[in-house]
């Protein structure tokens, strides 16, 4: 059988507490669901708030988990705790399957579940069966316990057994019976009673290590299984005892076990670090494999300390593969003084499948804490799980000679190889009595799978004379595989026996054909170099590495022919004893660098094997020293045969590892490295020489960064990275460590985050890493660069040498050429000298030139450079460059500086020096605009951190390096913004100017430490570069200070590429203006100038002169001046162009005679000059007072590049120029009181053919006084015609005294064309009125239209993506952590992956209104749209933030989408940060790791606003608008005003999320009436639905507004019209309202009712009007009219409440009469109930339900119409018959046969047929079973499927419809059928409100348990469930005080039956002095069916915390 599980199952859970004395317990309840597809988790019933299980009460719970399918059996159990009340007895339990209530299991206990009680049993295991008097039979076990017979064997502790068979395991039994058990050589037997196990599999004995002699030594477990006849024997012959053999005192057996096959978790449990987190008691795991099938039994983690902050790691054997588990159970025995205790999370790693698993817990494990469990089921983070190496568990056994003296006590070393690798050295963890004579020794060893094993090296350290060892053999087995191998010895391993050795090497022997390779002496040959100081006294290792493995580090201790080893000269000879390494291919040989000469010149080595003549030794040239202060300060080197070039083989590593930022993090230990990779892995390296040399190493929060050169090991796959644990303070604190390849061109970066410390965590001084991100850098080639100083007196020189090379792919940098020996001597005696350096640097190709100089510095500068040779290593090329010239301020030409160009080799020789390379081209001088076309302008923003001492006085320097080039050396001089540069906080800006470098890719920047405070902190850098059209933002966030950081003054930044801004290139222009030869013609006023393209594109405004001095300078009179600008391009055509100036300085007046604008052709070589003639004054005192005026073109003058050579120039006139328009703007201002303004009034003009700039409004042409209360003012504006008119701008500058402005409205006449624009305002411009605005925007009127497109986001096609095309919409919310430096203020994004790779693109989420920074403890909402990717995968959140300032440690995600109803909330608890956590600044989640809730699905709908055009319409109130239909009422949504909308005539449209409640009936509109134009003339509003294009209008015409309009109202309904037909009718409901005839029945109080209906409900109506003058007096009956409502057709039931004001306020009402006229139907509401705060139940609200409603018979039979579609595809259709079964809540149908014959053909491609039959009543159909079988009952061949898409039931209503989209596979067995949950019910309006009872409902509110948390103030819940909503209630109880800070409150409100329940609203009045509330969950109980659900909150409501919200929507935890 398939089950298609729609959604997740719900079981609800009922248990029957016995009627016995003490039955109840107040114990955590727990239940396990044992199914035929699986088993739940472990399920918490009840909360700790909930009174459950109390003596003879039945309980009932419902929990959501995953669906197992049939129950089989359940595990009931609880954790003891609650003191005293702990026992329990449980009479029964019933389990039913919600979503198949014919499935019903019981299961009978009648038992105690107790520690006292009963069998001492709280964990029980019982039978399900489907009949409640069936009562299964368990099975019986009896176990039979041996104790050896050894002394001191027996145990006085409790023992437990759990025994696990192929279905489950008996869970933990203690084993007990009333004798003395467990005694010496005894047999104790045992009766276990549990659900049949099947085969026994293995069993898990321990004991708990309690009472005086707790150690036990077992000999075997026997148990007989009486049920199935069976005996098992379980072998054991072990200690269970903390002191004895392994220390264990609890182990896995299989069953006739006689090898140990267990494989070895590593458990890692970090406890919190929290006040108190710690605990004594005894922790335990349970690991739980896929599906929860198999677990591990509870193992007890011994031996933790489980301390506050502390990690604890253990190794727990169990005899099953579980990896990778489904969840872990973590728990305590509660057992000790302070058991409480706060978990982390735990770890787990498996090395035999290599996955680390992550468990985050988070929480107490308290009974005084939070909910009160002491035990936790854990789920994965699946987002942080790691792949790692896989290692598999292998058994060696260490046999040690039986000879005198054979033992040890030294530490022993075992190294393995095999064919595919080697295992890394292993220390043999011994105890003091291991490797004794004659003594067998156990380990459990790790390896990585390395084939079959070839040889194995075991070895000791210690050199004294009594550690000596007598080795006999060792043998591993692989215990997965059992290949066993043996390595025999039996030789000594001492300094003074045999061959002194204390190292040896054994191959490999063993039960698999495995070749066995012999050992070999080599015979080594160290040659030292003849120099001075050469030799050393350090202590010298070599390792010889061949093709079949090497020898590893071995000491080169007793050297055969001197006894002074390494002196000057000597050759030193060696014996290794090795297993044959085949092809000797390379040498490793280093020192350990102590002692004084440690410094050592290396001549050699010669490597030969034994017996060899000499002539075969392998020459290894090394001829470099080994020394700190020389040469590159290496001191361990590998070395590769005479004539291999060394470069190729080996690549260098830069490691840098960052000491971590904590107290007591630095270390003064020795640390080492050693790097894996896919070709390889490297030997231990001690990292002893630093790169950037800071004095002392491993300090707190240094990074120290080491070169390391060895061979290529290919992609590094992880790094051990410890330390040797020496000198005082050896602990470590480990923050990262980032190695860079070069070579490889790639960059790892290895968060690690702990201690390496004996004393710390687990104490571990070494640790494997994995890398958290891979980086492709650039790759690098090596290059050797030879300098050959000439033959010349005084040659030589002490002065810095820098060369760059330059090649056709790009440059070096400039690189320094020095190393740590003396370079460029110069001196007689030796001719040539010849300095030879390597670099690294990236494949420049062939190389073009080379750039060679010195800095002059120190005396005897002068140098003689006779050649450079560089040999490019890639391909070994040599090249040459010939200089024979003096490098001298001196000599020669006086130049220290030489570009070099490479000469052929064969010119070299012959000696001819040709380097007279002087044909460059004397091109004539290029004019401006050319030189700017072929240069980039980069200008460059650099800002100072705002730290204290940020900015700095030294000489700032940066280099810009491009793809093709590089700026050289720029000082950064001249800020255009501050004289005094660099300081705190400040930004400072520089031009760039650069020839063809290509885009840009990183800058260097730094300074030269001068001046007194020349530490500097650097923010970032931006360069914006606008002809490549693109703004790079280079973030640093770092120290450039000696002092601080990693000490660097000069950083290469690189670009963030989340940050750069791509925009348009800009294109030069050459700007030339023509002044008057007039008189004053000239002027100094900021000239500036707008060019206009072809539709209205056009430039940004730019001053051509940068300053002042600039100013007076230009534009004098008959002057021409020419600028050159950068904007953007206009495209092929300068309509017109605007120049103006600002009328500054002494004469502003200005005579422009024309401006020519020049330039550069799009295709071919040339330029284009156009010419806009003007010849105007721009003057406030000449002509009409303008200073700004707009100009077109006369005439283009074309010179172009013929292919000949010669320029061809042509001149055209412009034909069809615009013109030059005149406006007539009339402006008028409002009358109304102080309308009026004197501030100064700019205005612009927006048409489709351009705009007019921004102009003043100075000279009005009627009122001296401009814009006066109810003037009307004109002005003429002449401008370039602008086409149709359709948006003006008018703004203030809100000078003067009264500067508010009321503008009623501006016409705007184009004198030429005579059209007429009009504006509406009706507006304030105001600092002080309505919005606060002075600026504001107008469309223009069309028709008694606004004209304006408004977009709806939902608009947005997403381009980037592939095959996806809708866009929804995505609820975001983000809460940071409560950290002081968790915040950032990096720009936010988040990204959703679906199925197949399907994603949104970037959305970013940026702060609302002014927010800058994610604060600490906040929480922000946001709203984005994005493409629908499908079923949610993973969720991406990252930041664009790159420095280290930027981090943000992000608490919580919640990603809500409401087209799909589902709401994902992710618990991150982590950083993002570069150098926080593992350094990602992204971080993908995995839905998995979110809790899931299904919130109420919405559906989109596009709204149309249209306001009236009537005077005065606009709003900028607020509005609410509410939709009715016949699924249910909307919640009241605000519509947001965004400036602009809701104005005079217009139409507004917007996307609106909507609850799917169609067809829509009404919608309800009120505005609040706040704001500065409180009034509103709606017209209509028109909703379109976007999935079925449906479309409602509602129309009202009328105004909301408490003064004008006939109604007066600020409230209105409006019916819906879809198609011209209105959907509901105008009726009059006359109410009729009873008061009881009982004793004080009459109230005074105000009264209020709403009437809920078919069609929604009336809104609040006041019981007010009436005939009767005193209202509601006792046995009186009041009318009440309320005419031209909408009718809500039938009614369902009344909220009637008062506010229980007057001196007599309670009140008994009888009941209430609804008539509605227009039906002519009276709809009667019983009550005879108070509504009194003193009477009944005290409350003054009630609901009531409607009493006409019929109640339907359920026992008659019914029919069913069922409507099944077949799926439209070829092979959908069958010609057989079909079956279906109606599974409901009340039962199950028969099945019924839906028959297909051959005259009436079913089921056909895309088909619907219908069916009927009758059944009994089934209830609610919950699901179908769907057969297919053949006709006439024969055999079936080969697969058929019926492809069914979906089925519809019908009854008279409800309707339900099954969406199926199945294959039903055809068969003739009966039990073979598809089952398919349903999709959706739609249940009539009757049936809904039939159900309508009143239900009492316990409400739980538990405040949180934090600082503040309790609240003061008034608190109000409103529920709504599939029947409705609640209303808002008030929670109050008398003489209590609620919501005190982990204070539990109940609540018991009667209401009407609230169906499911759906969502809570909770929310407070924010009244009194402490009104802030940390809310922690609501609990609601439905006390008629007992059914509670909780929605946990977590959050604040308090103003000043969070959000800043007050209310909290929760929707249920399932």
């Amino acid at each position: 059988r398939k089950a298609l599980v729609g959604l997740q199952p719900v079981y609800e859970v009922v248990t029957v507490t016995g009627d016995v004395r003490g039955a109840g317990t107040d114990a955590n309840v727990f239940v396990t669901l044992f199914g035929e597809f699986g088993i739940t988790p472990k399920v918490h019933l009840a909360s700790k708030s909930r009174t459950a299980f109390e003596k003879n009460k039945t309980d009932v719970f419902r929990i959501k988990t995953h669906n197992v399918g049939p129950l089989k059996k359940l595990r009931i159990e609880h954790d003891n705790t609650g003191g005293l009340n702990a026992s329990w007895f449980l009479d029964r339990v019933v389990v039913t399957d919600m979503n198949r209530p014919h499935l019903r299991f019981y299961f009978a206990c009648n038992n105690w579940l107790s520690r006292e009680e009963g069998d001492g049993l709280y964990v029980r295991d019982l039978l399900g069966s489907l009949n409640p008097m069936d009562v299964p039979k368990l099975n019986k076990y009896i176990v039979s316990v041996f104790t050896s017979a050894e002394k001191g064997s027996g145990t006085d502790a409790d023992v437990f057994l759990n025994i696990f068979g192929e279905h489950g395991d008996t869970g933990e039994r203690r084993l007990d019976s009333d004798k003395d058990n467990f005694e010496r050589g005894t047999e104790d037997k045992f009766t276990i009673e549990s659900p049949n196990l099947g085969r026994l599999k293995k069993i898990t004995i321990g004991h708990n290590n309690r009472g005086s002699s707790a150690g036990w030594c077992l000999d075997k477990v026997i148990i007989d299984d009486m049920g199935n006849k069976e005996v098992y024997e379980f072998p054991v012959n072990r200690w269970f005892a903390m002191d004895e053999e392994d220390g264990k005192i609890q182990r896995d057996v299989l069953v006739g076990a006689t090898q140990p096959m267990a494989v070895v978790y590593n458990v890692q449990v970090m406890t919190g670090n929290v006040r108190g987190g710690g605990t004594n008691s005894k922790i335990h795991i349970i690991m739980h494999g896929t599906k929860g099938l198999k677990n591990s039994g509870k193992v007890f983690l011994e031996g933790g300390a489980f301390e506050r902050g502390l990690i604890d790691i253990f190794n727990v054997e169990i005899a099953a593969l579980l990896s990778p588990l489904s969840r872990v159970t973590i728990g305590h025995d509660n057992g000790a003084v302070g058991a409480g205790w706060y978990c982390e999370k735990v770890t787990v790693y498996c090395p035999f499948t290599g996955i680390e698993q992550t468990f985050p817990c988070c929480k107490w494990l308290d009974e005084d804490e939070g909910d009160g469990l002491i035990e936790r089921e854990l789920y994965e983070m699946v987002s942080l799980r790691q792949k790692k190496l896989k290692k598999y568990p292998w058994s060696l056994w260490i046999w040690t000679s039986d000879v005198k003296g054979a033992g040890t006590d030294a530490q022993v070393f075992l190294q393995i190889y095999g064919e595919k690798g080697k295992s890394d050295e292993m220390r043999l963890e011994s105890n003091s009595d291991s490797f004794e004579q004659a003594q067998l020794d156990k380990f459990m060893i790790e390896m990585p799978d390395i084939g079959k094993l070839t040889k194995a090296r075991i070895w000791h350290e210690k050199r004294h004379p009594f550690a000596g060892w007598h080795f006999a053999r060792a043998t591993v087995m692989k215990t997965l595989t059992r290949e066993k191998y043996s390595f025999n010895c039996g030789r000594w391993l001492d300094i003074n026996e045999d061959d002194n050795e204390i190292i040896r090497e054994l191959p490999a022997t063993g039960n698999v054909n495995i070749i066995y390779f012999s050992v070999l002496k080599y015979r080594i040959t160290i040659c030292t170099g003849k120099v001075s100081g050469g030799g050393t006294d350090a202590s010298v290792f070599l390792n010889v590495i061949g093709d079949l493995g090497d020898t590893g580090d071995r000491l080169m201790f007793l050297s055969k022919n001197n006894v002074n080893k390494f002196e000057k000269g000597n050759a030193d000879e060696f014996l290794t004893e090795a297993v044959s390494l085949g092809q000797v291919r390379r040498v490793r040989i280093g020192h350990d660098g102590r002692g004084g000469g440690c410094g050592w010149f290396l001549d050699k080595v010669l490597v030969r094997e034994e017996g060899q003549p000499e002539s075969a030794a392998i020459e290894f040239p090394c001829n470099r020293w080994l020394d700190r202060n020389e040469d590159d300060g290496q001191i361990v080197r590998e070395l590769v045969p005479a004539g291999d070039g060394l470069r190729l083989h080996n690549v260098n590593y830069h490691i840098s590892v960052k000491t971590g930022n904590i107290n007591g993090a630095s270390s003064d230990s020795k640390v080492f490295v050693k790097l894996y990779g896919e070709k390889g892995d490297t030997t231990r390296i001690l990292l002893v020489v630093s790169d950037n040399d800071l004095s002392n190493y491993y300090e707190t929060g240094q990074t120290d960064i080491f070169t390391v050169e060895t061979y290529d090991i290919g992609q590094i796959h992880r790094l051990l990275i410890g330390h040797t644990n020496e000198g005082l303070r050896a602990g470590w604190f480990l923050d990262s460590v980032r190695i860079i390849v070069p070579v490889h061109g790639k960059q790892y970066q290895f968060p690690s985050h702990r201690w390496l410390c004996k004393d710390e965590a687990d104490g571990k001084v070494e640790v494997e890493i994995y890398p958290s991100e891979t980086l492709d850098i650039e790759k690098l080639i090596n290059y050797e660069v030879t300098v050959v100083t000439g033959n010349m007196r005084n040659g030589g020189t002490n002065a810095n040498v820098f060369c760059q090379i330059y090649g056709e792919e790009g440059k070096t940098e400039l690189i320094s050429l020095k190393s740590r020996s003396n370079n460029f001597e110069r001196g007689t005696t030796e001719i040539y000298k010849e300095d030879v350096f390597s670099m690294q640097a990236i494949d420049l190709g062939i190389l073009k030139k080379l750039r060679i100089r010195h800095d002059n510095s120190q005396p005897h500068a002068a140098w003689f450079l006779d050649r450079v040779e560089i040999v490019d290593n890639k391909d070994d090329t040599t090249y040459y460059f010939p200089c024979k010239r003096w490098l001298a301020i001196d000599e020669d030409d006086g130049q220290i500086a030489r570009e070099l160009v490479p000469v052929d080799e064969a010119f070299m020789k012959k000696g001819e020096d040709d380097d007279d390379d002087d044909d460059e081209e004397n091109s004539s001088a290029t004019l401006g605009l050319e030189q700017k076309a072929m240069s980039t302008t980069f200008t460059m923003r650099v800002k100072t951190g705002d730290k204290k001492y940020a900015g700095t006085d030294a000489n700032l320097f940066a280099i810009l390096y491009g793809m093709k080039d590089d700026t050289g050396i720029i000082m950064l001089k001249a800020s255009k913004l501050h004289k005094n540069k660099f300081e705190q906080a400040m930004i400072d800006e520089f031009t760039v100017e650069a020839v063809d470098i290509g885009t840009l890719k990183k800058i260097r920047i730094g300074h030269d430490n001068s001046g007194a405070a020349s530490g500097w902190f650097l923010d970032w850098v931006e360069v914006d570069a606008p002809s490549l059209g693109q703004k790079l933002r280079f973030p640093c966030g770092r120290w450039l200070d000696k002092g601080e950081d990693d000490g660097a003054i000069v950083r290469d930044l690189f670009p963030a590429n989340l940050q750069t801004e791509l925009y348009t290139p800009f294109v030069p222009y050459e700007i030339k203006t023509f002044t008057s030869d007039l008189f004053a013609a000239g002027t100094d006023a900021d000239v500036f100038i707008v060019l206009y393209g072809r539709d209205g594109v056009c430039t940004q405004q730019r001053s051509l002169c940068v300053n002042k001095r600039e100013r007076t300078m230009y534009f004098e009179r008959g002057a021409e001046d020419m600028f050159i600008v950068e904007l953007e391009d206009v495209g092929d055509v300068i309509e017109k162009i605007r120049i103006g100036h600002d009328n500054r300085g002494l004469n502003g007046g200005w005579h422009l005679d024309r401006v020519e604008i020049r330039r550069l052709l799009r295709k071919g070589k040339g330029s284009e000059t156009i010419i806009f003639p003007c010849e105007r004054w721009l003057a406030k005192s000449e002509d009409d007072g303008e200073t700004v005026r707009e100009l077109v073109p006369s005439d283009i003058i074309t010179e172009k590049l013929l292919r000949d050579g010669t320029l061809k120039v042509s001149e055209v006139e412009v034909e069809d120029a615009l013109e030059t328009h005149t406006y007539k703007v009339s402006v008028m201002t409002g009358d109304v009181y102080d309308a009026g303004t004197d501030a100064n009034v700019f205005l612009t003009i927006y048409g489709d053919l351009g705009d007019t700039g921004e102009r003043k409004l100075s000279k009005s042409e009627t009122n001296g006084n401009k814009f006066e209360r109810g003037a009307v003012d004109k002005f003429t504006i002449e401008a370039v015609d602008l086409g149709q008119v359709f948006r003006m701008k008018i703004r203030h500058d809100n000078s003067m005294m009264s500067a508010d402005w009321y503008l009623d409205q501006v016409e705007v006449v184009d004198e030429d064309t005579e059209e007429v624009f009009l504006f509406l305002c009706e507006r304030w411009l105001s600092r002080k009125r309505e919005d606060r605005r002075i600026e504001r925007m107008f469309y223009v009127k069309v028709l008694g239209r606004v004209w304006r497109n408004s977009c709806s986001p939902l608009h947005i096609q997403s381009n980037t993506l592939p095959c996806v095309s809708a866009v929804i919409p995505y609820h975001f919310t983000i809460s940071t952590g409560e950290e002081n430096d968790a915040s950032t203020c990096s720009r936010v994004y988040v990204i959703i992956m679906g199925p197949n790779h399907t994603q949104t693109q970037r959305l970013w989420l940026d702060l609302p209104g002014g927010k800058k920074c994610f604060e600490s403890g906040s929480l922000e909402s946001f709203e984005a749209h994005g493409a629908d990717v499908g079923e949610i995968k993973k969720v991406e959140l990252g930041h664009d933030g790159a420095t280290p300032e930027s981090c943000w440690l992000v608490d919580e995600l919640a990603v809500a989408v409401p087209t799909k109803g589902v709401k994902y909330i992710f618990q991150c608890k982590c950083w993002l940060a570069k150098d926080r956590g593992d350094g990602l600044t992204a971080r993908v989640f995995n839905v998995l790791d979110a809790d899931s809730i299904t919130i109420s699905q919405k559906i989109i709908y596009e709204v149309t606003v249209v306001t009236g055009d009537v005077q005065n319409a606009g709003t900028d109130t607020q509005i609410y608008v509410s939709v009715f239909g016949t699924n249910g009422t909307t919640e009241e949504v605000l519509l947001q005003k965004n400036e602009d909308r809701f104005e005079r005539g217009q139409e507004d449209t917007f996307s609106l999320e909507v609850d799917d409640i169609a067809p829509l009936r009404k919608m309800r509109v009120r505005v609040d009436g706040s704001g500065s134009r409180p009034d509103w003339f709606l017209a209509k509003i028109i909703m379109r639905n976007l999935t079925t294009e449906e479309v409602s209008v509602f129309t009202y015409e009328e105004w909301l507004s408490k003064t004008k309009g006939p109604k007066r109202t600020m409230i209105c309904e409006m019916a819906a019209v879809v198609d011209e037909e209105e959907m509901v009718e105008i009726t009059t409901y006359i109410i009729q309202v009873k008061t009881s005839d009982i004793g004080g029945a009459g109230t005074d109080a105000n009264v209020w009712i709403i009437v809920f209906g078919e069609c929604g409900d009336t809104g609040t109506l006041a019981l007010k009007e009436c005939q009767k003058s005193n209202k509601f007096e006792r046995k009186q009956t009041d009318v009440f009219r309320f005419p031209d409502v909408l009718s809500l057709g039938e009614l369902s039931k009344v909220r009637v409440w008062h506010d229980n004001s007057g001196p007599a306020p309670g009140w008994h009402i009888e009941y209430i009469d609804v008539k509605d006229e227009a039906l002519d139907r009276t709809f009667r509401f019983p009550c005879d109930r108070w509504l009194a705060q003193n009477e009944d139940d005290g409350q003054i609200m009630r609901e009531l339900s409607c009493a006409n409603n019929d109640i339907l018979d359920l026992n008659e039979k019914t029919k069913y119409e069922i409507i099944t579609t077949t799926a439209d595809t070829d092979d959908a259709e069958t010609k057989e018959n079909v079956w279906i079964a109606l599974e409901g809540k009340k039962g199950r149908s028969k099945e019924f046969m839906m028959e297909n014959s051959s005259k009436k053909k079913r089921f056909l491609r895309g088909n619907k047929d219908k069916f009927e039959f009758s059944s009994k009543q089934l209830g609610d159909i919950a699901g179908i079973c769907l057969g297919h079988t053949p006709k006439d009952g024969k055999k079936v061949k080969g697969e058929a499927f019926w492809h069914v898409k979906e089925t519809i039931i019908l009854l008279l209503y409800p309707r339900f419809i099954f969406i199926c989209n199945a294959l039903i596979p055809l068969s003739p067995k009966r039990d073979e059928f598809v089952t398919i949950e349903c999709t959706k019910a739609i249940e009539s309006f009757a049936s809904k409100a039939r159900s309508l009872v009143p239900v009492k409902y316990e409400i739980i509110l538990i405040t949180g348990d934090e600082k503040g948390a309790g609240t003061d103030a008034n608190v109000f819940i409103t529920i709504y469930g599939s029947n409705g909503d609640s209303g808002r209630r008030s929670l109050r109880q008398k003489f209590r005080n609620l919501f005190e800070r982990g204070q539990t409150d109940r609540f018991l409100l009667e209401m009407l039956d609230m169906g499911e329940l759906l969502r809570v609203c909770v929310e407070h009045d924010n009244t009194r002095l402490s009104p802030g509330w940390l809310l922690d969950r609501v609990e609601v109980t439905n006390t008629a069916n007992g059914v509670t659900t909780i929605f946990l909150c977590g959050k604040w409501l308090n103003t000043k915390k969070a959000d800043g919200q007050i209310f909290r929507v929760l929707y249920p935890k399932y």
